[in-house]
């Protein structure tokens, strides 16, 4: 058995990241506990797992992107997926489709140009290459008719045919990252009929996870973390939700969910302090229409590995022995004194088996997690020494 919180990470990379996802799955999972439990380490984790497998991934934090419009969800998710990349390999699909290897010309030369050079750049191999084109975007029930021209258009610059001009690759490439400030007009001669808002973000999410298969990845995973911040009613200098964003960041979250089994090859995971559940005023649970699509309804006495809102807290008294925080505070001490003693000089010890037992008993009374009580306990000598 998976020890500690690899129990919950090697359970989801199984029957997620390996086997649901890449077999055309969607997904959304949320994971809370007390401040402390581990919540964003977790989200590393499985980010790091992700990308081994050969997933994109994008994360962020929720005090950093605004979740009351889903625009702004959809355009740093582009963002950290670096579209132009991803449309390199499926011009690559396309010249293998056709019977040719990029490595057979190079990368100083257009495909196109490639094959007039060994005369096959007859009307016959353009119509092809435009069908070839066509059948992977244009065609494609899961695009957005207008996310599908974009992506025809550069891939084709790409390959060399259809050609496209250098301003027009410029105006194809903001409407993707939502330029506000382009003329509908001069989109529509390119073929691009309306721009990304809040209403067809999700529309756009899910052409670009199919983008994203096409390429050859098995999926996209979508982190995001510090949900919470949805409860600070001062806010700070940055951000801050009045009582109308909240909700529509609630609704935002609630539209996806809807919308999520309509999607391929995705999965996201939100993660946030158990405030978001306890505080019935602000929470979760004041906006029932989200409240009732992710509340577990079948309770156990066993962690349950499916549950769509994960409870590290409930997973620590399960899985974390004091065996598993000793191996935790030994990591903890071992990366400080390899990374910042030489700076600070500082102190700690890992702690011991009397230590550990004694955390798991406090972790069940206290208002903190595991993971934090134990790195308290591993650096308790340093805060001694900075108190004197």
């Amino acid at each position: 058995m998976a020890e500690g919180i690899r129990f919950l990470t090697d359970f989801w990379d199984e029957k997620y990241l390996d086997e649901f996802i890449p077999a055309g799955g969607s997904k959304i999972k949320f994971v809370t506990g007390r401040n402390g439990s581990g919540k964003t380490y977790f989200l590393q984790q499985i980010a790091e797992d992700a990308r081994e497998k050969g997933y994109i991934t994008v994360s962020f934090s929720a005090k950093a992107v605004w979740l009351h419009d889903f625009r702004e969800i959809y355009l740093e998710i582009l963002r950290q997926c670096h579209i132009e990349e991803i449309l390199e390999r499926c011009a690559d699909r396309i010249i293998r489709g056709m019977g040719h290897d990029k490595s057979e010309f190079g990368e100083g030369l257009q495909f196109i140009d490639y094959l007039s050079s060994i005369g096959e750049g007859d009307p016959m191999n353009r119509r092809e290459l435009r069908r070839q084109l066509n059948d992977m975007f244009l065609n494609n029930a899961y695009m957005d008719n207008n996310f599908a021209m974009a992506c025809t258009l550069l891939t084709g610059g790409i390959l060399g045919y259809p050609v496209l001009e250098p301003a027009s690759r410029e105006m194809t490439i903001s409407w993707l990252e939502g330029d506000k400030s382009q003329k509908l007009g001069l989109l529509r001669m390119l073929g691009l009929n309306a721009k990304i808002t809040k209403v067809n973000a999700r529309h756009m999410l899910r052409s670009l996870s199919e983008t994203i298969h096409l390429a050859g990845y098995p999926g996209l995973l979508v982190l995001i973390d510090d949900l919470d911040i949805l409860q600070d009613k001062k806010g700070n200098e940055e951000i801050r939700y009045t009582k109308m964003r909240r909700d529509d960041a609630y609704e935002s979250i609630r539209e996806l969910i809807d919308d999520i089994d309509s999607m391929q090859h995705i999965m996201f995971i939100f993660g946030f302090d158990r405030i978001m559940i306890d505080n019935e005023n602000t929470g979760l649970k004041s906006y029932q229409a989200l409240w009732m699509r992710i509340q577990n309804e079948i309770s156990s006495d066993r962690f349950n590995r499916f549950v769509d809102t994960a409870d590290l807290d409930r997973l620590a008294q399960q899985e974390y022995s004091a065996d598993y925080l000793r191996k935790l505070s030994e990591e903890m001490y071992t990366d400080y004194m390899n990374h910042l003693s030489q700076m600070s000089g500082g102190s700690g010890h890992i702690i011991s088996e009397e230590e550990a037992q004694e955390l798991i008993k406090k972790a069940r009374l206290g208002s903190v997690g595991i993971p934090e009580l134990v790195q308290l306990a591993t650096f308790a000598d340093q805060k001694g020494e900075q108190s004197k």
